[in-house]
């Protein structure tokens, strides 16, 4: 179950919650919003295949656990919406910055000082991902189970907030490209997607490209929205 199914469902998309590290968990107003009973609304969201738990609190908000949160990098990619706001056209070369004034960070230093360079570099990883997978030869059917590692999850926790942010009013894409960066940059040192040395590819390397890809994609729409061209590499 994904956080755009659910929406569907709800009527709105649903609102990470918590670290993810033991539950993927979600919370949801649809119900009080509706005018429906939240017990009838949980009664119908049990039913639906990929939901493990669903929990009403006092006052009627809907707490949602999916079984499988792997599976929301499946709805991140080519045909997500594009965000264009703030796009000048400019593109700078390896620094990524495009045009002037729109983005909230400097181009220098390229440092980890430098929110900015912290995103930036994370796009650039991602991109490099994609890149090496394919010359290892790393492949197969995504697996989105297998993302289950406590940097696998930080990651997905805050892919999970795309879409609501989609919709906001006030998205904050500065800050949350930073958070996304920063747990991106984590997983990438300490959860790899690419075999090192004689280790052969596997179904987790597999797996854990298609999430740098998802990275990759998200990274990009953020930037986009703030002004800046994602450099692919740095």
């Amino acid at each position: 179950m994904t956080p755009g199914a659910l929406g569907e469902v709800l009527g709105l998309p649903p609102i990470p919650r918590g670290t993810w590290a033991g539950e993927a968990l979600y919370v949801s107003p649809a119900a009080l919003r509706r005018g429906e009973d939240p017990e009838e609304t949980a009664g119908r969201l049990r039913t639906l295949p990929g939901i493990t738990a669903v929990r009403v609190r006092p006052g009627g908000f809907l707490e949602i656990v999916v079984a499988v949160p792997g599976e929301l990098v499946t709805e991140i990619g080519a045909d997500a919406p594009a965000v264009t706001a703030g796009i000048t056209g400019e593109g700078t070369g390896a620094g990524g910055v495009a045009g002037a004034g729109g983005s909230p960070w400097e181009d220098l230093p390229r440092t980890w000082a430098n929110p900015g360079f912290v995103v930036r570099y994370a796009h650039a990883r991602a991109v490099a991902v994609q890149r090496w997978a394919a010359e290892l030869g790393v492949g197969g059917d995504f697996r989105p189970e297998l993302l289950e590692g406590r940097r696998d999850r930080a990651v997905l926790r805050l892919l999970a907030e795309v879409h609501g942010r989609r919709v906001s009013r006030d998205p904050g894409w500065a800050a949350y490209a930073e958070q996304l960066a920063l747990a991106y940059h984590d997983a990438f040192e300490g959860a790899p997607a690419l075999p090192s040395g004689d280790e052969e590819p596997s179904e987790l390397h597999a797996a854990r490209v298609r999430l740098a890809r998802a990275v990759r994609d998200v990274l990009a729409e953020a930037l986009a929205a703030l002004g800046e061209t994602a450099p692919d590499r740095l």
